[in-house]
């Protein structure tokens, strides 16, 4: 019996990981070692589990039965057993985060200095990245995203309130070409772009109006993955720039930017936590999940 769940417990790992390699440094264990376990248990079982090249490895259609059939029991043995390690402990170790460059609200410096102080025996290690990945595979306790762009079967806990994106420029850029009455006009001015990616095309911008929505796919004169270059260059009279309305907000504030367009604006949901869907939580981030409930009632109520 244990050795059947150490041989399905590597299946598990191999087949998440899509690696051996990368299997065997979270096991552990040589690669050598997983080799042989995922053998003995086709050997046992009868049938190939995992169809092996020399650049990848991917599931057979039994291993995908396998997997979709072990996988979240073996989530709930490996939850409870370190429920059952860490009930009486304060939450402690190294949480790490993926989070949304654009999270605006999580990222501020309240929220997370707060956590850190409330609890001393947890560390944090948070990768701001837009770049869509898998979380569990690279690692992560969770992230940070947009409710939109996150997969169904996640846990999700608001970290912010309805958000917008918001066209914007310098009074001077505007005073010298205008302001667009509607975004299929954006092609006869100067825009800054973003891309979360050198490999990736510019980030298309998005309206809607009367329930439809659409986006235009402007010709940026500067494109960067840095939003506070964008803000930089608006702010000096470069052109019109695209972004979150909380991005923007300060310098809105003081006058260093205007937003153009807002009946092309419609609100959306904002930005969630999200982690994979377990009964038992590690208690570093139900810490996390408590302090920002906690810290979402405080604002609201304030």
């Amino acid at each position: 019996m244990l050795h059947d769940l150490q041989t399905v417990t590597v299946f598990v790992a191999v087949a998440e990981a899509r690696s051996f390699r990368v299997a065997a440094d979270r096991l552990g264990v040589t690669r050598s070692a997983v080799s042989q376990a995922v053998r003995k248990l086709e050997n046992r079982i009868g049938v190939a589990l995992l169809l092996r090249t020399t650049r990848s490895v991917s599931l057979t259609e039994a291993g995908k039965r396998l997997y979709d059939a072990v996988s979240p029991a073996l989530g709930e043995v490996d939850a409870a057993v370190r429920v059952a390690g860490d009930r009486r402990a304060r939450p402690s170790g190294l949480l790490r985060l993926a989070v949304s460059s654009i999270a605006e609200d999580f990222l501020s410096g309240p929220l997370l200095a707060s956590f850190l102080e409330a609890h001393p025996d947890i560390r944090l290690d948070v990768v701001v990245t837009d770049v869509e990945f898998d979380i569990v595979a690279e690692g992560y306790d969770a992230g940070v995203r947009l409710g939109e762009v996150i997969a169904q079967d996640m846990v999700v806990v608001p970290v912010s309130e309805s958000q917008r994106q918001l066209v914007v420029a310098s009074p001077s850029y505007l005073a010298r070409h205008g302001v667009p009455g509607h975004p299929h006009e954006l092609s006869g001015h100067r825009c800054i772009g973003w891309r979360a990616d050198p490999g990736l095309p510019p980030y298309r911008w998005e309206f809607g109006t009367e329930g439809h929505e659409f986006a235009v796919a402007v010709e940026p004169e500067a494109t960067t993955n840095d939003m506070w270059l964008m803000i930089r260059l608006a702010c000096a009279g470069a052109g019109l720039t695209f972004g979150m309305e909380a991005t923007f907000r300060p310098f809105i504030d003081r006058g260093e930017l205007v937003p153009v367009l807002q009946e092309y604006s419609p609100s959306f949901p904002g930005f969630y936590l999200y982690f994979p869907s377990r009964r038992h939580l590690a208690p570093k981030l139900r810490a996390l999940v408590d302090h920002l409930r906690r810290w979402r009632h405080d604002a609201e109520a304030a």
